[in-house]
């Protein structure tokens, strides 16, 4: 299956590619060393399915902004945070690895990262939530359609709410609005001067 999008600013081209048939632990593993090698692909497992995701340009624009603007307000309101970027998260126990596009430690390290940023292009699913269910991280947002989605782990499933309840005060009206600006300059100062 795959499903791919074209910006027509970039011409660059993102695609989803779901290799057929069920795949073991060890041909995931051997696949992922081939994989960690080729720039710009991001691969995930979950019960011996195996899907791989090239990035475009709108795609790391994007991760990138949210990271910048979300490494502002930890500073600003003197939040305690470790970034870990899209650092692979995996259990050949749970049968699950992927790399989130962005996550974070709130406070110290611990055995998964608290939140897990996805952002999807071309297309996404809550499905997605059950690699990020099988390693217990407290909050997974998902960007799509250029707005966040917000989900916290609750009783073992996550449930979608309206704001973040790691970060209560982070007003995400303004965070999409300034992501998506065209000028990041004004959109780090507008951002940063919104912060209450």
């Amino acid at each position: 299956m795959t499903a791919q999008i074209i910006d027509k600013n970039t011409a660059i081209t993102e695609q989803k590619f779901i290799l057929p048939g069920y795949h073991t632990w060890e041909q995931f593993e051997t696949i992922q060393s081939v994989i960690e090698q080729q720039s710009g692909v991001k691969i995930s497992y979950l019960d011996g399915v195996i899907e791989l995701m090239t990035l475009g340009e709108q795609h790391e624009t994007i991760k990138s902004m949210i990271a910048i603007l979300l490494g502002i307000y930890f500073w600003q309101k003197e939040i305690e945070f470790i970034p870990v970027g899209s650092a692979t998260c995996e259990s050949k126990d749970q049968q699950v690895s992927f790399e989130p596009d962005e996550s974070y430690y709130l406070g110290e390290k611990k055995a998964h990262p608290d939140l897990a940023i996805e952002v999807n292009i071309t297309s996404g699913s809550v499905k997605k939530l059950e690699k990020y269910r099988r390693l217990n991280i407290t909050e997974v947002w998902l960007w799509e359609h250029n707005k966040f989605s917000i989900y916290h782990l609750k009783n073992n499933q996550y449930e979608q709410i309206s704001q973040s309840e790691l970060l209560p005060d982070l007003d995400f009206n303004l965070l999409e609005t300034c992501v998506l600006m065209s000028s990041k300059l004004e959109a780090i100062t507008t951002f940063t001067n919104g912060i209450k």
